[in-house]
């Protein structure tokens, strides 16, 4: 077998003896570098290609399930979406993403009933909120639109449905949590250090300038005055008093409790039960199957695509750079 045909065919190197050697010399180099460099090129277009490929096929993959269950949908089913991690605008649990599949689930003719599968700390106020708002909004208007007809909206709790989660689930006809899950934590915090003394002993001067005598309040840096710490207390009393109400509007004569179930404690799913911070010991499956009478689960959650979680994470990456470069940092937590 003759392997000539992969062989480059290359001319000789021209004799010195040549009188115009020099000049053949270079246009030799020349001519090789300029091959050389459109051989680079041809790889290099090859290899990005291979590239977008290979992320087309991670995007299908990705998203095949969702595709699968796209098919699902036209028979009846009871719609689920997860509520995982932190409550926060820039969340998997944000409001935005939860409201959307919720309206989804509200506006589809097979869903039977809808599963807030909740396993959250907590998170922003704010967040938790809106959430509980829309819940109550979308079903006053189901019953509008459908005379003598509900959606019924269960909460099941996982490992933890404490804080802005169970702020979330107050918004639900009834909630079922499992006999090991973390229920309640009915409260708000901030959370900040104080260093000053720290500072004093190893003769550090703060120099914190303001426009505005409270704007460094909460400053790690800077005593916290009487004034401000009583401040700071009754907004943390206003927002508590609003998640009260929420709950008890929720919940309704079922809470079995005294103020304590207010204080920021939180029981095991047992003990809520017993306590009317929750309806009953059940899981997803257990409360499709059996109260909503639609075994099939659909899932609705609105989850980040590749590509958006890849973008969140290099802007992550970048954003984290430019503070370090310019030497700053938060130091101010949300309320939980």
């Amino acid at each position: 077998m003759s392997w000539k045909f992969w062989k480059q065919h290359r001319e000789p190197m021209p004799a010195p003896e040549r009188p115009d050697w020099e000049r053949v010399l270079i246009n030799r180099l020349v001519a090789e570098y300029l091959d050389d460099q459109r051989k680079r090129r041809r790889w290099s277009t090859l290899f990005k290609l291979l590239i977008l490929v290979y992320l087309f096929g991670v995007l299908v993959a990705v998203n095949s399930q969702g595709l699968s269950e796209a098919v699902k949908v036209g028979e009846d089913h009871t719609a689920l979406i997860e509520i995982n991690g932190i409550i926060a605008a820039d969340s998997d649990a944000s409001a935005d993403r939860v409201i959307t599949a919720l309206r989804a689930a509200f506006e589809s003719k097979h869903v039977k009933g809808i599963i807030l599968r909740i396993n959250s700390p907590g998170g922003s106020p704010v967040q938790a909120g809106y959430i509980n708002d829309e819940i109550r909004r979308l079903k006053e208007k189901y019953r509008k639109d459908h005379p003598g007809k509900d959606m019924p909206v269960y909460a099941v709790a996982v490992d933890l449905c404490a804080s802005g989660g169970y702020y979330v689930a107050a918004g639900a006809d009834a909630i079922y949590v499992d006999k090991a899950s973390l229920v309640g934590s009915i409260g708000v915090r901030i959370d900040s250090f104080g260093f000053q003394k720290a500072m004093e002993e190893l003769g550090i001067e703060r120099r914190l300038l303001t426009a505005g005598v409270n704007k460094g309040i909460l400053d790690p840096f800077s005593p916290l005055e009487p004034a401000q710490r009583n401040f700071i207390q009754g907004v943390l009393d206003r927002l508590h008093r609003q998640f009260i109400a929420a709950v008890k509007q929720g919940r309704g004569d079922k809470l079995k409790g005294g103020d304590e179930l207010f204080s920021g404690l939180f029981w095991s799913g047992e003990e809520a039960v017993e306590l009317g911070l929750a309806d009953g010991l059940g899981s997803s499956s257990q409360v499709a199957r059996e109260l909503i009478k639609a075994e099939k689960i659909v899932e609705y959650t609105k989850k980040r695509d590749l590509l958006e979680s890849i973008a969140k994470r290099f802007g992550v990456l970048v954003g984290v750079g430019l503070l370090e470069g310019l030497g700053v940092s938060t130091a101010l937590n949300l309320p939980h």
